[in-house]
């Protein structure tokens, strides 16, 4: 029997292992279920069954006792509470309702019950064996309905065990079972896996290229349960789902309006479709958190300003851009009012693109509602045609690369023979089976209540979170003593409270307002919490699950105060303790709260935070702390102490104003030189050297220079780095000092290479024919 054959049932009932008439006839009804091949999960009291559903989803079916306690009002209650908590989780799993007489039992119930009930049962009156019967065809009706269309039809021909005479040539893991280091390679994945690793020569299961069969059905399912018109699997991440894209609404010399604050795969298309960027400038706060982009930069008037301000356009008083790209959210959780920034860049531009490469849940909780692409609002008539591009690996549940376009059509609508060109271009012809049934699969997962169940445990997990941080922040600094510190974390510090609509702490707020009211994480106009102006009220708003812990050292006018903690030495400290974060910068790091978190990780977390703590107030000595690190480099680390470390760092970025230098440097954008695709061209036809950093003034740099964080932008390609004295190169000059300062500590900058301590980059050749 294959794993997903496999059925369970839960029976929740307080006399299941009582010597009682009931408690032996149930216990026939389990041996019944035992005889077709079920297993049966007991579950004696109404508290069990409460917090143990959450973490059963394997259930394939539901016995409740509706007299489970006794037979008054209050039991009835309580068993009608289970039943909604079930059906909240699970709309469709099978609920079976028993009690003796079961006609006294129905006549307690309500329609709200009685809508929310498969099957009442009289135990006594009917057979063990026919109950089972029931239980067990309900059962497998329930396990089939869970199958969506690919991941089903997979299902479905892997229990055909047809022999492979096509590729691929290990014939479902055979080939690898002939050599001892196949074997172990066989044995760790398991069966299933090769037997479902499949080509297109399975016809049965329909062409990923030609969006038929199987594969065509969970495309469209994927459309109706995400929002959009038409959906797209995407096999190689959101780096390609945003090519494919652009090859399908973008050619060359095309302008398009491109978010500074966008990913490097943004880059690549501009590269590849021969376009030219329009960049559209976010906002920075004084933690180096980037911002959304100001609606004056999206208004009409600013974006031909941009198009005439562009040495590349040939006509700028006739130009106009094709496509717009903007993410949302932003890597911080920053996340849009989407119908706002649809009207203003309507306005300018027929086809608007989110890259929501770290937001695919957003439809799924009213939460996050109007601040997503696939909307159900009523659509503006002649509005533009919306793209979403979703990483659903990232923060629903699916295998790495495994991605979504969704399209919502306007007044260019997408024609799919067309854009399918473009498609094809980036998808392979030996899609990953067991990956395009990841996004199969995570359709279904999403789809009705589960949606919501999901993403609301995820929500409060991170609020939970929040609001432990908020109240130990406040014990410690009211204890009242000298220079006692803990993190912080950004986010705001009152909240509207909506029943009395009074402000009150962030730290004493509920659960229940924070989770249900979307104007608590709104950046409101003055507020000193976000640190971002000239944004309009409701125009952004921080997503909760994606908590920045904020490390001392920065205050409120952005200087750094006297002493601090640099967020890089805590993130190796919680490295050593296996807690890894998702980025940092110099004072804040990021934690994504995802539907795979638990309490045991965050309270985890906050337990390694006290450790640190300890540690620097303690000044631990380094080698205790990090000892493959001073081991490494004896002679700069010896004798030194955690706190000893954190303080020398802290003045070192203090001393050479590296925040400072940061914001000056990305608050202009640079001389635009050459397009992204003559830069590139140099590149393959030698047309560059490389150039240290203390030699790059004025320059033309062939690749984009992405430092990390925060990951957008310093120069793109073709971009002139500026004078020598310049914020760009001092910021570089900086961050090179830093890592020779600070050896295990080093930058991660694309587009430069560390070569013995110096950092190059190749730009063009100032006379590419000597």
């Amino acid at each position: 029997m294959n794993p997903e054959e496999r059925l369970n049932v839960v029976i929740i009932d307080d006399s299941i292992h009582t010597d009682t008439p009931r408690g032996r006839t149930l216990m026939r009804i389990v041996k019944g279920l035992a005889d077709y091949q079920i297993a049966a999960t007991m579950i004696a009291s109404l508290e069990d069954a409460r917090s143990a559903f959450a973490h059963l989803p394997e259930a394939d079916c539901v016995m409740v006792n509706w007299n489970l306690g006794g037979t008054g009002a209050k039991d009835h209650n309580d068993a009608k509470r289970l039943i909604d908590e079930i059906r909240k989780r699970n709309e469709d799993i099978p609920i079976f309702v028993f009690a003796e007489p079961i006609s006294a039992a129905t006549a307690s119930m309500n329609v709200d019950v009685i809508r929310e009930v498969n099957e009442f049962v009289n135990i006594m009156d009917d057979t063990p064996e026919f109950i089972a019967g029931r239980i067990t065809a309900a059962a497998h009706r329930y396990k089939e309905s869970l199958l969506p269309p690919f991941f089903g039809a997979m299902v479905k021909f892997s229990r055909d065990f047809e022999y492979s005479w096509h590729t691929p040539g290990h014939a479902g893991g055979t080939a690898f079972r002939k050599s001892p280091a196949g074997r172990l390679f066989f044995n760790f994945f398991g069966e299933q896996l090769f037997r479902s690793d499949l080509s297109i020569s399975v016809g049965e299961l329909g062409s990923l290229l030609d969006h038929t069969g199987p594969l065509g059905e969970a495309e469209r399912y994927a459309a109706k349960v995400f929002g959009a018109d038409r959906t797209y699997f995407v096999t190689n991440g959101t780096s390609t789902a945003n090519k494919i894209v652009f090859f399908g609404r973008v050619t060359e010399d095309d302008l398009v309006l491109v978010d500074r604050n966008c990913h490097k795969s943004a880059e690549h298309a501009l590269t590849m479709t021969h376009s030219i960027a329009v960049f559209l400038v976010p906002t920075r706060n004084r933690y180096g958190i980037i911002g959304p982009i100001p609606p004056g930069e999206m208004t009409p008037g600013a974006i031909r300003s941009k198009i005439e301000a562009c040495p590349f356009v040939r006509d700028p008083k006739a130009a106009v851009p094709v496509h717009a790209i903007i993410t949302n959210s932003t890597y911080d959780g920053l996340c849009y009012h989407a119908s706002q920034v649809e009207g203003m860049l309507g306005k300018s531009v027929d086809s608007i693109h989110f890259d929501e490469a770290w937001y695919g849940y957003a439809r799924f909780n009213p939460l996050y509602r109007e601040r997503f692409a696939m909307r159900d609002d009523a659509r503006v008539p002649g509005g533009p045609t919306v793209f979403a591009t979703q990483s659903t690996h990232k923060l629903l549940a699916a295998l790495s690369q495994a991605s979504m376009i969704h399209i919502r059509n306007g007044r260019i609508p997408v024609d799919h023979a067309r854009f399918n060109e473009g498609f094809m271009m980036h998808s392979s012809t030996s899609p990953l089976y067991p990956l395009m049934a990841s996004l199969d699969v995570s359709s279904k997962m999403m789809d009705g209540a589960a949606g919501r169940v999901l993403t609301t445990e995820s929500i409060e997990e991170a609020i939970r979170f929040r609001l432990t941080m908020a109240r130990i922040y406040r014990e410690v600094m009211r204890a009242g003593r000298q220079k006692d510190w803990w993190f912080g974390v950004w986010q705001p510090e009152m909240v509207t409270d909506p029943k009395s609509r009074k402000k009150i702490p962030f730290a004493d707020a509920s659960l229940e307002v924070l989770r249900d009211n979307p104007s608590a994480w709104v950046l409101h106009p003055g507020d000193g919490w976000h640190g971002f102006v000239g944004l309009p009220d409701n125009y952004c708003m921080l997503d909760p699950i994606k908590v920045t812990v904020v490390t001392p050292g920065v205050r409120d006018d952005g200087s750094l105060g006297p002493w601090g903690i640099p967020a890089a030495v805590v993130v190796r400290f919680l490295e050593t303790r296996g807690i890894v974060n998702e980025k940092s910068g110099d004072y804040i790091i990021l934690f994504l709260f995802s539907m795979g978190n638990t309490k045991g990780k965050w309270g985890t977390l906050i337990t390694e935070l006290f450790e640190f703590k300890r540690h620097y107030d303690q000044k631990t000595p380094l080698e205790e702390i990090f000892p493959e690190l001073v081991n490494a480099y004896p002679e700069r680390y010896a004798g030194m102490t955690l706190r000893s470390l954190c303080d020398e760092m802290h003045a070192f970025k203090r001393e050479r104003r590296m925040c400072e230098l940061l914001e000056e440097a990305y608050s202009t954008l640079p001389e635009p030189a050459v397009v992204y695709a003559e830069a590139y061209r140099s590149i393959v036809q030698g047309r560059v050297e490389h150039v240290p950093v203390e030699e790059a003034g004025g320059r033309i740099v062939a690749t984009g220079i992405y430092p990390y964080p925060p990951g957008i932008p310093l120069l793109a390609p073709g971009e002139r780095t500026g004078l020598q004295d310049g914020p760009v190169l001092m910021y570089l000059s900086c961050l090179q000092d830093f890592d020779a300062r600070f050896p295990g500590f080093e930058h991660d900058i694309h587009g430069v290479e560390n070569v013995k301590g110096r950092y190059m980059m190749h730009c063009l050749k100032e006379h590419p024919h000597e």
